[in-house]
């Protein structure tokens, strides 16, 4: 979006406030009120702050009990956002869902925006009736806000105080706020979409990291699904892969309720995987009524982002970032943006593996070389040895020299057959081994560094390798991930210490490993979300461990410490 030149911004300011000439009398007394109302709604960058304090401030400057902004969705056929200013949060659970823009007299002025003024709503044709609940209202005042020319939404008024009627004075210094407003929305967006491209630029930082760190693929790619849902703000983070029998394969998941089963297949009769393995993104407002959506994994969610993994002429698996089932529609900057980070996870995939084959490649030639010496020197000197030991044998008349070197032969013999033997397995495919616990933390604090523009300090107690199992250190990871996140995220830490001490003892007597990451930063408000907090905790219970937070490490007691622990 580019920024909005000051003169048309002028422009707009000259073209809203020509209808207040000749109203000095009253105009006097209040230009002062509407230049700091004017002066209020012009700070801050934060959207949503933003439009909560163009509420407040147009309720102030009309003298109105009830303010509201509905924010026009991308097509303008209804509402995509609804803030309220002066109705309780126990009337707003009251009337339940908010206006969507559709029908009544929101709609009306959404498909034409004009200034309204209205002694009683209720009496105007366009107007629908309240919901249940809805506080009763009468005198109304509606002013659209457009931004670069186009309509942004609509400011609405209600209720005079006093009882009156809204005034023609009241209308014109609307309008004059609602230019105002409109500036200061740009701005906002402006601000807002730089963040969230800097936002998804980090994430897909943090994934090619992963996936070019060498280390597990599983891993690599539960960092993908885990990255696409934070960015996304989406229910799940879904990885698929293709399944050898045709379609796609769950092959990573992050969510905080449990949602897609890895191994899941999803079959190649699905119109969606048809259209994901052909290179094409799918997008749908609501995944639950989607025809097109044939699994029942679908029906659990909302609108929902499926992207081709797709580089290089390849198509090597896909995303899916579905939200919950009445959660806004994404955007067409999400789904930009959304694109250009699947289009980068494909490409990290792609040189990950290319990567792979490279040091696959470089074994196999080290493992043939070896194959070869042994094969061309170790057994050839070996059998030469043994020759002479026969040899020596033979000529010997002491009867005990001659079994002791016939033992050496026979030992000779049965050591060639077992280098031959080492040869044969050198010419095989090379396992796999899964990297340790110690490599995988110390990937995740890597990883962590980008975005944090700080390397969190790390220290390990106890062989952390060999006494910590497989699905205890999956969850582990998993904890760490999450906490790492939310110090990045909500925390505005300048320190973070993780430590790993495979010689704990849990509350019960039990041996186990306790993870333990501290910051500096701001704490966990009161009221805040605990979903990430509630996730560790089911991952610790799962394994008949626990997880808990407290004081962080600030000079003065300030910050967060997250413990997660398990049995061993």
């Amino acid at each position: 979006m580019a920024e909005q030149d000051p003169k048309d911004s002028l422009e707009a300011a000259t073209q809203a406030t020509r209808g207040l000439q000749g109203l000095s009398a009253e105009l006097a007394a209040r230009v002062p009120q509407l230049l700091e109302a004017m002066r209020s709604v012009g700070t801050g960058l934060e959207l949503h702050s933003t439009l909560d304090r163009i509420c407040e401030t147009a309720a102030e400057l009309a003298h109105a009990a009830y303010a509201a902004i509905g924010v026009a969705d991308e097509g303008g056929k209804g509402l995509s956002d609804f803030l309220t200013h002066g109705v309780s949060t126990e009337v707003e659970a009251a009337i339940g869902h908010r206006p969507d823009g559709h029908r009544g007299l929101l709609g009306a002025l959404l498909h034409d925006p004009a200034p309204v003024k209205l002694a009683d709503l209720t009496a105007d044709p366009r107007f629908a009736g309240f919901p249940p609940g809805h506080p009763p209202m009468r005198t109304f005042l509606g002013v659209p806000i457009r931004v670069q020319g186009e309509i942004f939404g609509n400011l609405y008024l209600a209720e005079k105080d006093g009882g009156g009627e809204f005034t023609d004075y009241d209308l014109h210094m609307v309008r004059v706020l609602a230019t105002e407003a409109g500036i200061a929305i740009g701005n906002a967006r402006l601000y807002e979409a730089a963040r969230q491209r800097e936002r998804w630029i980090d994430g897909s930082v943090a994934v090619t990291t992963a996936l070019l760190s060498g280390g597990d693929a599983d891993d690599a790619l539960a960092v993908v699904a885990e990255q696409a849902r934070h960015l996304a703000a989406s229910a799940a983070g879904i990885v698929l892969l293709p399944a050898e029998g045709g379609g796609l394969e769950v092959v990573a998941v992050s969510a905080d309720e449990p949602s897609a089963p890895l191994g899941v297949i999803i079959g190649p009769e699905s119109p969606v995987v048809a259209k994901l393995l052909a290179g094409e993104a799918v997008f749908t407002d609501d995944a639950a009524t989607d025809f097109r959506m044939i699994t029942r994994l679908a029906h659990r969610f909302g609108p929902s982002m499926l992207l081709p993994l797709h580089s290089g002429g390849r198509v090597l698996g896909a995303l899916a970032t579905p939200r919950a089932q009445g959660d806004r529609p994404f955007t067409e900057t999400e789904r930009t943006l959304a694109t250009q980070f699947a289009a980068q996870a494909a490409l990290a995939l792609m040189m990950a593996e290319a990567q792979r084959d490279r040091e696959r490649l470089a074994v196999y030639e080290d493992r043939d070389r070896i194959a070869r010496d042994l094969h061309d020197l170790v057994i050839q000197r070996l059998f030469a040895t043994g020759m002479m030991l026969e040899s020596a044998r033979r000529r010997s008349a002491v009867p005990e020299v001659q079994t002791g070197v016939g033992r050496a032969v026979d030992e000779l013999d049965v050591t060639i057959q077992e280098i031959r033997t080492a040869i044969f397995a050198l010419q095989q495919e090379p396992a796999e081994a899964p990297a340790g616990l110690r490599t995988r933390v110390l990937r995740e604090i890597n990883m962590a560094a980008v975005p944090l523009g700080f390397k969190p300090a790390h220290r390990f107690l106890g062989p952390v390798d060999s006494l910590v199992g497989e699905l205890t250190g999956k969850n582990l990871i998993a904890a760490l991930r999450e906490a790492l996140s939310n110090a990045f995220r909500h925390a505005g830490a300048s320190r973070i210490d993780v430590v790993v001490d495979a010689t704990a003892t849990l509350p019960d007597g039990r041996d186990g490993v306790r993870l333990s990451v501290a910051d500096d930063g701001v704490g966990i408000p009161e009221g805040g979300r605990r979903s990430g907090l509630r996730n560790l905790a089911r991952r610790a219970e799962s394994l008949g461990g626990a997880s808990w937070f407290g004081p962080g490490i600030a000079d003065d007691g300030g910050g967060t410490t997250v413990v997660w622990e398990a049995p061993l």
